[in-house]
């Protein structure tokens, strides 16, 4: 694997009594591009991304990430490694506070129970990394406020800087826009290109001028296999999978 492949996939399959959900799916993600995953539905894109951060355990193949082979090892250990996925479900406390939300996270991080008792100090520090990231996803005007009346969008702007309180080295991204009205997603987008300044992004994503405006380079599934890949322009003129698409209803 050459340095600039930050996580790579080899021959990955999984099969769920018979049915073959993703069928030898061979990825290279390049270590600083927004890669997108995309495909009509049921191409098993979240099945992939279930199987890259562990929740599912591959029938057969590989999963390599910064040169190590990860394929047996536990959603946790691959997250402490660097590699952390952000929820299609937003996944926040919702009677917390935005600034307390990314605190837990930070506590989390630093192995932390969820502990009020620590003192003041650390907590004080713990205030000052969690009002930087709520800066870094435009929510600082929103720290005091319980989670719950967060519009949706900024939710899922929380959700990453919560994310983000992990400090990965490279961000899993499962359907960012989903759910979104287009304020919300023009939002979400600059937060994504910001965010990816130092990092590596793999996204699934439905909304296919976010993957255009987005992604470096793109790998399109259809049918559990990978179709085709290639930049926006590529992908998006082979007939294949404009076939896969139409053929999927999404025309």
């Amino acid at each position: 694997m050459t340095a600039d492949i930050i996580l790579s996939t080899r021959d990955l399959t999984i099969e769920f009594k018979g049915f073959v959900a993703v069928d030898g799916v061979s990825l290279d993600i390049r270590r600083g591009t927004i890669h997108a995953l995309i495909g009509p539905n049921g191409a098993g894109k979240t099945t992939c991304f279930n199987l890259l951060t562990k929740f599912l355990t591959p029938t057969k193949g590989t999963i390599t990430f910064k040169g190590n082979d990860i394929t047996a090892l536990r959603p946790a250990t691959v997250a402490r490694l660097g590699l952390v996925r952000s929820f299609q479900i937003s996944a926040v406390f919702p009677h917390l506070t935005a600034l307390e939300n990314v605190r837990v996270a930070l506590q989390r991080k630093r192995g932390g129970s969820f502990d009020f008792w620590r003192s003041e100090r650390v907590l004080r520090a713990l205030n000052d990394e969690a009002l930087n990231l709520l800066d870094a996803v435009g929510l600082t005007d929103f720290a005091a406020l319980p989670a719950v009346e967060l519009s949706y969008g900024r939710k899922r702007a929380l959700e990453i800087a919560t994310t983000l309180a992990l400090d990965p080295e490279m961000l899993l991204l499962d359907e960012p826009m989903a759910g979104m009205g287009h304020e919300d997603v023009e939002r979400i987008a600059a937060l994504i290109r910001r965010v990816s300044a130092n990092r590596t992004i793999l996204m699934v994503e439905h909304n296919l001028s976010v993957v255009a405006s987005l992604s470096d380079h793109i790998t399109v599934l259809a049918r559990g296999k990978v179709l085709a890949e290639g930049n926006y322009a590529t992908v998006s003129s082979n007939p294949a999978v404009i076939e896969a698409y139409i053929g999927a209803g999404h025309a």
